[in-house]
């Protein structure tokens, strides 16, 4: 088996996370190598795109860390597209949660941040939305991102500026260690051909696989099917948060709608009529017009998912590799954060006491027994 070297941060997975790191961490001034199986897979390119810490209703740690994640992306979204020169289509445009009463609104998680809506004022907010949505609540500070379209390939383009190296087709076959030591990984490249590239330093960003690469992660996939409808341009200003079923507008009329939560499906690929009908329900439990709109895509993919549905973040048991994976729902909101905290913690920067605590509270021993 061949034996190659390197002085790069091996980032393990091509992702929405494993691009940001790799480009955080170049920029500052580290070498880097992104190693990856397939990258369109990654759910970089799957999700929605919402930066919704609020209208998601998150609480205690995830809730914080999703906060200081939604400050950070204006300025992380302007080095991506400074470097890149290519748009993101960041869109502050705020995410409504219908709800059918006033006390069901009141009790959301995270009511208190934002803006209450009565029926008449959800309507003006939602031209069209169903009749039995009877209150509601406006988050201004949540909004979107085109992941699909825009963030991910100026992402890759950002990277490549900045000469971050790819090995595509490539798959982590195994984590090397010495018992307490990351020593480098065991790999199949796109030829076949096995081979050992040994590293000082490595970080596991392999989304809904990364439990496979390493057994003692408790990540499993919950799978998400998902479609997009043409609706007129500005038919929607806000994005609509429903149970179960979400709308996503985009700046061209484009309406991302998703997504089933099949926790079952294993890595089960492709779409299914159950999971298609579940999607064309929920818009018209939402916004019944919008089932007349041209349907565009249809495609699915895998979050990342752990017991407490947090990510893992920070050190592993072992010097010299590193953990940013597990994100589920949450991965493109706490993209800059995770980026941010991972490139402190292997370029030996400061941290803050609340970036210490976090980084606790998503370490992966939290789910040592």
């Amino acid at each position: 088996m061949a034996v190659a070297s390197t002085d790069s941060v091996l980032i393990l997975g091509g992702g929405l996370i494993g691009l940001t790191l790799a480009h955080q961490l170049a920029r500052g001034g580290h070498a880097v190598e992104v190693l990856s199986r397939r990258r369109t897979e990654a759910s970089g390119f799957v999700a929605a795109g919402m930066l919704a810490p609020h209208a998601e209703g998150l609480n205690g740690d995830l809730l914080s860390l999703g906060q200081l994640s939604l400050e950070k992306i204006p300025a992380w979204v302007a080095e991506i597209e400074t470097d890149s020169s290519m748009s993101c289509d960041l869109r502050p445009c705020g995410i409504v949660v219908p709800f059918a009463n006033a006390n069901e609104r009141d009790l959301f998680p995270t009511a208190p941040y934002g803006q209450p809506l009565n029926h008449e004022e959800l309507g003006n907010e939602v031209p069209g939305i169903a009749p039995h949505w009877k209150a509601g609540l406006l988050f201004n500070q949540d909004g979107q991102i085109d992941n699909r379209r825009r963030l991910m390939r100026a992402l890759e383009k950002a990277c490549v500026e900045l000469g971050v190296h790819f090995q595509e087709g490539v798959e982590v076959l195994e984590v090397l260690n010495n018992g307490t030591k990351y020593a480098g990984v065991k790999i199949r490249n796109a030829e076949g051909e096995l081979k050992t590239l040994k590293s000082r330093e490595a970080v596991i960003c392999s989304g809904a696989w990364s439990g496979q690469l390493v057994k003692e992660l408790p990540i499993f996939p919950v799978k998400g099917q998902m479609l997009s409808i043409q609706g007129p341009r500005n038919a929607l200003s806000r994005v609509i948060f429903g149970p179960g079923t979400y709308l996503v507008p985009r700046e061209d009329g484009l309406i991302v709608v998703g997504a089933t939560n099949e926790r079952n499906a294993g890595f089960r690929e492709g779409l299914t009529p159950l999971g298609q009908k579940d999607l064309h329900e929920g818009i018209s439990a939402l916004l019944p017009s919008a089932n007349e709109w041209p349907p565009m895509e249809r495609w699915w993919g895998f979050r990342p998912c752990t017991p407490d549905e947090g990510p893992i973040l920070g050190p592993s048991w072992l010097s010299g590799l590193w953990f940013a994976t597990g994100h589920h729902r949450n991965g493109v909101l706490l993209a800059p954060i995770t980026a941010e905290l991972l490139t402190k913690c292997i370029s030996q920067l400061p941290i803050s006491n609340k970036e210490n605590q976090l980084l606790k509270s998503f370490c992966w021993d939290r789910f040592a027994v």
